[in-house]
């Protein structure tokens, strides 16, 4: 090793190198939580529906939060991908894109239309249909969810379906439009019992990621190490580009005031002021399950058979908890229940679970 030393027209290029493309800082590590979890919570009511749906257990877990280059996304995943394009339309602007296996949706599609999968399959119009209609009450529904996270109405337009062969079509040509060539992808395991065991992506640009994320954490973010496209090159030291520091976190515990009780004695305190909160009461007379080839042939005149027989106890639910059984009584020209039962503390846990 020679001992050739640095003039300092080098040290000074050195110092301003500027940094290259992919060292460039993308999202942090609670933005990647944040999303995370939102594609966790959204995505597990998602699977919820589409359960229902199709009459299958369905599972949606494990998000894995990662940055990738839009030009490589064709080199990994070559075959033929159904798109679906959600574009929401209050709550959130801007645009994600789910993409699963042409198979996979081959599979839910048969499963929407009552027929069992073949080994060779063809997504045709109706097929493609099917799978819309699963897409668009699945992605309704994770709005919803996405609702209740960030407390604020979010909606979306119905999501657009389209079959794409990513070995003639790039990722950029479905996507809007921009200077950034990296992308957010949130993977999840998508399993259905016996039929399914595979992986289903979502494709979110960064600008909508951030986003998403101020909405939910709110502007400020506590700043850690980012995660980048590739790791960040070590350096010397002693080198002159050694120049990060960390900084102190003062940490001190919380003080929360004692707590008092509202109640002397044995009264019931402030009870009464929850007396005039409404409730929901409702009677279910039974349950019944029906594939959509089925719901599709209602006409009037149908007859849908449910699971209680004749003259059995009906469910009482409030707020849809089971609290009592009764029977169906008739009072002047109105119907009524007489209640003959009231469900136990541990039914209704049960009911709960």
């Amino acid at each position: 090793m020679g001992n050739h030393l640095l003039s300092q027209e080098e040290i000074d290029a050195l110092l301003k190198k500027e940094p290259a493309p992919d060292d460039v800082a993308i999202l942090t590590p609670e933005e990647v939580d944040a999303l995370g979890e939102i594609g966790n919570i959204s995505m597990g009511t998602a699977a919820t529906t589409l359960s229902q749906i199709i009459g299958h257990r369905v599972r949606i877990t494990t998000p894995t939060v990662s940055i990738i280059d839009k030009g490589t996304f064709t080199q990994d995943y070559p075959l033929p991908h159904l798109t679906i394009e959600v574009q929401y339309s209050q709550g959130l602007e801007g645009m994600n894109i789910f993409i699963m296996g042409e198979r996979d949706a081959y599979i839910i599609a048969q499963l929407m239309l009552g027929q069992e999968p073949e080994e060779k399959f063809e997504l045709d119009e109706i097929r493609l249909s099917a799978i819309g209609e699963a897409m668009n009450q699945m992605m309704g529904s994770a709005a919803t969810a996405v609702s209740t996270m960030f407390d604020k109405v979010v909606t979306i337009m119905p999501p657009q379906v389209e079959l794409v062969d990513f070995a003639a079509k790039d990722l950029e040509d479905i996507l809007p439009a921009s200077a950034d060539t990296n992308i957010v992808k949130v993977s999840f395991d998508l399993t259905i019992e016996g039929l399914i065991d595979s992986k289903i992506m979502q494709m979110v640009p960064i600008p909508f990621a951030r986003g998403m994320v101020k909405t939910l954490m709110g502007p400020t973010i506590t700043p850690k190490p980012a995660l980048t496209r590739k790791k960040m090159a070590t350096t010397d030291s002693k080198s002159p580009e050694h120049v990060l520091q960390e900084e102190s976190v003062v940490v001190q515990p919380v003080h929360f005031a004692p707590l008092k009780s509202q109640t002397t004695g044995g009264s019931q305190g402030n009870m009464e002021l929850l007396l005039d909160i409404p409730l929901e009461v409702s009677v279910e007379l039974g349950r019944t399950k029906r594939v959509l080839k089925e719901i599709l042939a209602l006409g009037v005149g149908s007859i849908l058979e449910l699971d209680n027989l004749a003259g059995e106890p009906v469910d009482i639910l409030v707020n849809g908890t089971l609290i009592a059984h009764g029977e169906v009584v008739v009072i002047g020209e109105n119907f009524g229940v007489r209640v003959t039962n009231i469900v136990g503390l541990q039914e209704r846990v049960k009911t709960l679970q």
